[in-house]
């Protein structure tokens, strides 16, 4: 399978979010059902890699962290991991984080305040070195809110490099401030983090959290999976969930993939190139841009 999923302990999933209706799926617990969590995984083992919570005032609304420890019930009866998406409190993240296993990812890793990973010292909380210690995996999950640049340079200040970097593309997201996961990894490389380690982080982590070492690798004898990027000189602007700008020098382009041993020419290369043309204006939040690109004022 080529799209894998985590299941959403919640059975709706996530449902009723547009640009003018937000409704938490966790709300009404009649609705996150471990049973039901259960037999969806494992009707469907092959694409199931994981078992999903969101958690927080939006998501899960007055349930608060019911939602969280019906999940972890549903993961650990079934042997898989689960990911935990927090926004704002409550449940905050003191509540959230302590019943993260192993394995088990935290998702929104460098989220803005409130529920932010650092103290407005700009210390980072004792709960996510706990978290990391006991082996959970910070995944950053960019999206729409969920990326602070300010709360990124804290946690990289402190040793705290995520485990992952994913994108959380959707509606609100895919034409900024996220756009792709090129983006997102060429924010990375501008906080001071890597290439190697940045690559790592959007290839063999993902694929390790998973349980599916076949993927994110080059190997004798393994699945064909490349991309061909190209690290690109030259001034970018990349703004953050907040709004906040950050001047780069360098980026990553693709130039096409090899796809289960086939090539794909990127014909939409320039894409990266226009990004100029969709990125907000200086000191736009992630609001505002939604309000610009689809009337969304969510």
């Amino acid at each position: 399978a080529r799209i894998l999923a985590y299941v959403n302990i919640s059975f709706a999933g996530i449902f009723g979010f547009s640009n003018t209706v937000s409704v938490g799926e966790c709300g009404d617990l009649r609705l996150c059902e471990p049973r039901e969590t259960v037999a969806c995984a494992e009707e469907h083992r092959e694409v199931v890699v994981g078992v999903k919570v969101r958690a927080g005032k939006h998501a899960s609304e007055n349930s608060g962290i019911a939602p969280v420890d019906l999940a972890v019930e549903a993961a650990d009866f079934i042997g898989l991991p689960l990911m935990a998406h927090i926004d704002e409190p409550p449940p905050g993240r003191s509540e959230v984080l302590p019943r993260l296993r192993r394995g088990d990812v935290l998702t929104h890793c460098f989220r803005p305040f409130p529920n932010a990973p650092v103290f407005a010292s700009g210390a980072v909380r004792p709960d996510m070195h706990l978290a990391r210690e006991r082996g959970v995996i910070f995944d950053i999950g960019h999206g729409m809110g969920s990326f602070d640049f300010s709360v990124a340079r804290k946690m990289l200040a402190a040793g705290l490099s995520p485990d992952v970097i994913s994108s959380d593309v959707h509606l609100y997201s895919v034409d900024g401030p996220a756009f792709d996961i090129l983006v997102c990894m060429s924010k990375m490389m501008a906080l001071g983090m890597p290439l190697v380690d940045v690559i790592a982080a959007a290839t063999e982590a993902p694929a390790r959290a998973i349980s599916r070492p076949d993927l994110g690798a080059v190997s004798v004898g393994g699945i064909a999976d490349l991309a061909i990027l190209t690290e690109r000189t030259g001034p970018v602007s990349f703004f953050d969930s907040q709004g906040a700008e950050l001047v780069a020098e360098r980026r990553l382009v693709s130039h096409g993939i090899v796809m289960g041993g086939k090539w794909w020419a990127n014909e939409a290369a320039a894409s990266t190139d226009d990004l100029a043309r969709y990125l907000p204006a200086k000191g736009e939040t992630h609001v505002q841009i939604s309000a610009r690109h689809f009337g969304c004022t969510c």
